[in-house]
């Protein structure tokens, strides 16, 4: 799968959420994944991209991400991913989830920490209901949300949630583990052998009730004089902290091994925060082997017996609190330490993974599947057809979906390729259009179908490159220019293949009005990029003026109409059975009594071409269906070679392609 991760925070970043969004992002890639990261922070390393944030006042170690949905839609507009997962709630989350959402990608979203209760602990109790009504809004919009322990999912439930999903979290018992004790580091903190430490690992911030911890250590040390007491982490209280405790140890930010020998080197971890959404630094501290003192929720919830292996009290019972953290003093000669170990020994990453990719998978699939790897889509077969006709790329200008084209192209074997007019606009490129390298790339593609297919293409001047017109007729080898030709289908019928601009009064007789018709037209189209642009920031699907202009104003439907109809008349003229053309922008395929009119469309906006089958069959195909149906053929042939199962494992029959009974191509007008 192509997985895209979209977060505020991420290693090195120190905090529950980015170790582990770590852990997720290297998991995924072990199992064979495409993760990228988006995310926000200074440098950012390979398979990641940094997005724009500013500093939280008052708090410099946490980054706000700023929206981004322009940025975002254009990256997943060419590299789409097959799911999405944003983990925070920031601007650049939730404009995360609103390009998702409109171009139709499956995302997933994280509740990692409870914004919403730590209004109160900054004094901003009255914001709390708004906060929880932006979270919900938010969340409701994803496909799903994951959630770290039950009783986060049950309260986000009952909340109004919808579609909340566990997903647990681990630890890693190789890299915590009570051999990484090191008396040299006990010995910088100045603790004499045997003597006890207490530790508090975690931000330096009011949310996590650290005046609790300075009291429970202050009491601990009336009964044990010589017990010293060590701070991991950093943030905004830390210097007010070491301040009025100037006893306590305040070590900074640790991490790795570095942070292993501290807790290893430990025999108490004070956890008095009552915010967690899980609480990652307990299981750490029991991996350790450490006596914790906790609040009964999240982790300690879900994994802490008390007095068994570790000690617990109700949330909110400071004083309850005090009592257990004086009982740890004789608890951490028991049995708990050891029991502690134990428990974390069994809540290894590997199966938090595994969940978060089904949950991933199953969003991806319920919205259409997976897309293919990169190996999968070189499995792809290409189509054979007799002839592809294609007009109206329109190379030199910015709306030119010439990537699109070439994919398409790659993609099929033909004995002939028309190029039925405007594939180069030089009329764009006159008023000072750039022709950018992926023009240059197509022209490579029609000379290497030329080159190692033996393809014959022909080239139909059309009105935007009616330069050609003083060289007409032209051939080199296997590529001719032509104003006009008859194509002889393979059941003998005859085609007139012809741009269609003679038939259009306004470029034949009144150019200079064509022009300007034309600038008209591309500042349509760029106009209508920037109302898509303001439409993806609303989270709603792309629109096009153009085509709504066509199909709503009547001028517009009559011009069309007329159009279509002299085309068919000058086939009736030149004794031909039909006419395929372009110009008009407009895909068609119908048979208006002897005659069959084609139009090809354009690679602007329809991204449709004609395609002649082996056997004389004319088609209309739209480039998006034509590559889904192409993915459906692999992946119906990966799941007969290797079968599927269901929940219980057992084998079930592979799944037909999206094509299968339609024939070897769904057309648009099939």
């Amino acid at each position: 799968m192509k997985i895209d991760l979209v977060t505020d925070t991420f290693p090195p970043d120190v905090n529950g959420v980015a170790m582990t969004l770590g852990r997720l992002s290297d998991g995924l890639r072990r199992r064979g994944h495409q993760v990228h990261v988006i995310r926000t922070g200074e440098g950012g390393g390979r398979g990641e991209t940094v997005a724009a944030s500013v500093r939280l006042p008052g708090y410099k170690e946490v980054r706000v991400g700023l929206p981004g949905p322009f940025k975002l839609r254009k990256r997943w507009l060419k590299r789409r991913p097959d799911a999405v997962y944003v983990a925070t709630e920031s601007p650049l989350g939730g404009s995360a989830i609103s390009a998702a959402e409109t171009l139709g990608i499956p995302v997933a979203a994280g509740f990692h920490t409870n914004f919403h209760e730590y209004m109160e602990q900054y004094r901003l109790g009255g914001l709390q209901p708004a906060a929880m009504s932006y979270l919900k809004r938010l969340h409701n919009r994803a496909d799903l949300t994951m959630a770290p322990t039950a009783d986060v999912v049950e309260a986000l439930r009952a909340a109004g949630f919808a579609n909340v999903e566990l997903l647990g979290r681990g630890v890693d018992t190789r890299l915590f583990h009570p051999s990484k004790r090191c008396a040299n580091l006990r010995s910088e903190w100045g603790v004499r052998e045997g003597s006890p430490v207490v530790l508090v690992v975690g931000r330096m911030a009011p949310e996590k009730s650290l005046p609790l911890a300075m009291e429970c250590f202050r009491r601990m040390r009336e009964r044990v004089p010589d017990l010293h007491c060590v701070c991991v982490g950093d943030g905004p209280m830390r210097e007010s902290l070491a301040a009025r405790h100037p006893s306590v140890s305040f070590v900074g930010v640790k991490t790795g091994e570095e942070l292993a020998r501290h807790y290893a080197s430990a025999d108490i971890l004070l956890f008095p925060s009552e915010t967690e959404t899980f609480g990652n630094v307990l299981l750490e501290g029991m991996a350790s082997g450490l006596v914790t003192v906790s609040y009964d929720y999240a982790a300690s919830g879900q994994h802490v017996v008390d007095g068994v292996n570790g000690l617990k009290v109700a949330k909110g019972d400071a004083g309850a609190f005090l009592d257990r953290a004086l009982a740890a003093l004789r608890e951490r000669q028991g049995e708990i330490p050891a029991e502690a170990r134990r428990r974390a020994e069994g809540l290894g990453w590997d199966r938090v993974i595994e969940g978060f990719e089904g949950n991933l998978r199953r969003i991806a699939e319920n919205r259409g599947g997976v897309q293919l790897s990169l190996r999968e889509r070189k499995k792809r077969r290409k189509r054979q057809f007799r002839s592809v006709f294609i007009s109206d790329v329109h190379l030199g200008t910015p709306d030119s979906k010439v990537r699109e084209v070439i994919d398409f192209l790659k993609h099929v074997r033909c004995g002939k390729l028309y190029l039925n007019g405007d594939i180069v606009d030089g009329w764009a490129l006159r008023r000072g259009s750039k022709w950018r390298k992926r023009h240059s790339r197509f022209v490579r593609t029609i000379l290497k179908k030329m080159e190692k297919e033996d393809t014959e293409v022909i080239y139909c001047r059309g009105n935007h490159d009616d330069i050609l017109d003083r060289f007409l007729p032209l051939g080199f080898g296997n590529l001719k220019f032509l104003k006009e030709t008859v194509h002889h289908g393979a059941d003998g019928r005859r085609y007139l293949v012809v741009h269609g601009d003679g038939f259009d009064s306004v470029s034949t007789n009144h150019k200079w009005l064509a022009v300007l018709g034309a600038v008209g037209y591309d500042t349509l189209l760029g106009v209508n990029r920037l109302y898509n642009r303001w439409r993806a920031w609303c989270g709603k699907e792309s629109f096009s003026l153009s085509r709504k202009v066509k199909a709503r104003v009547k001028s517009a439907v009559s011009f069309v109409d007329r159009y279509e109809m002299q085309l068919q008349e000058l086939a009736r003229q030149r004794k031909c059975d039909g006419i395929i053309c372009g110009h008009i922008h407009t895909p068609e395929d119908k048979q208006v009594g002897e005659i069959r009119y084609l139009n090809s469309g354009d690679w602007v906006e329809s991204l449709t071409a004609i395609v002649e089958h082996e056997d004389g069959r004319f088609e209309l195909v739209e480039y998006e269906r034509f590559m889904a149906e192409l993915d459906g053929e692999v992946r119906a042939g990966l799941d007969g070679a290797e079968g599927t199962a269901d929940a219980a494992g057992r084998q079930v029959a592979a799944p037909r392609s999206a094509a299968a009974g339609r024939g070897p191509l769904a057309g648009i007008n099939a």
